[in-house]
């Protein structure tokens, strides 16, 4: 494989299951059940990105609008299905002046794995991964909606999701529920992510100096429930992820995608939780 680049470029020119919260007497605790997940056969966008990079708040906005069904009935229209997105912001443009609060050596690393499986020589920003098999530069919102339409579909996890905050500083969320796919000797990862809406950053110096800075979607936890090998379509798997929370932390900003994956990154199959308020 040829040295790795770095590059920022640019070009011219959620779907959340139906859910029933409760709060649980004596716990901070509640209860989110979706027996046949909304979005059935989901895909995932993900989008690397960083508030260094010039021009990735254009493709911060396309994944904004895509999470919250700009373009659902046009992807319908094609016969795709609907589309959860998660934004990881990678920190190898901090240097340039400003340093991404939401930024992560661990994405960077997601990222780095993407570059490799798919054959790339050059990391860059924005990019979008499509269902873990299709990558493309950021702004490209014709190439997006017809990669989303063309990518496999898998069922969605019917997880039902119990949040809890054992303390103010963690938040604890447990699964348990059926992966609506056979998964063979190769085995499958189940991942929770954490992500954040709403979040907005005067950013007074690098490449972005001047700006407000708009981010949704942004995962700011990821974490592996298990992993599972030769597991029958309809059997129960159960887990809890720990998360650590962030000073500020809202719930009503916030929610959760669970996704499976292959060890290459591929995709099968993604549910999303919106997190109760009272949590």
């Amino acid at each position: 494989m040829a040295p790795r680049l770095f590059a920022c470029f640019g070009v011219k020119g959620s779907s959340t299951s139906t859910t029933t919260g409760k709060a649980i007497s004596g716990h901070n605790a509640a209860v989110v059940a979706a027996d046949v997940p909304a979005g059935d056969r989901s895909v995932l966008v993900q989008l690397f990105s960083s508030q260094g990079c010039k021009t990735s708040p254009e493709a911060e906005m396309l994944v904004s609008r895509l999470g919250r069904g700009d373009f659902d009935d046009q992807i319908r229209g094609s016969g795709g299905s609907p589309t959860i997105v998660l934004v990881f912001h990678v920190d190898y443009w901090d240097y340039l002046g400003w340093k991404d609060p939401y930024g992560s050596s661990q994405w960077t690393v997601r990222q780095k794995a993407y570059i490799e499986a798919l054959n790339l020589d050059t990391m860059f920003t924005p990019q979008f991964v499509v269902q873990g098999r299709v990558q493309l530069l950021g702004n490209e919102e014709e190439t997006l909606l017809k990669s989303i339409v063309d990518a496999p579909r898998f069922p969605s996890p019917a997880f039902r999701a119990t949040f809890q905050r054992p303390t103010s500083e963690t938040l604890q969320v447990s699964l348990t529920g059926a992966l609506r796919m056979k998964v063979d000797s190769s085995g499958i990862d189940i991942m929770v992510a954490l992500y954040e809406n709403g979040l907005v950053t005067d950013c007074p110096r690098g490449d972005n100096s001047g700006r407000v800075l708009a981010n949704d979607y942004v995962v700011r936890k990821l974490e592996k429930l298990c992993t599972v090998k030769d597991l029958a379509a309809k059997k129960t798997v159960s887990g809890t992820a720990h998360f650590t929370v962030w000073d500020g932390f809202n719930s009503a900003k916030c929610g959760v995608v669970v996704f499976l994956q292959n060890t290459s990154l591929q995709i099968f199959g993604t549910q999303s939780f919106q997190l109760p308020d009272e949590i």
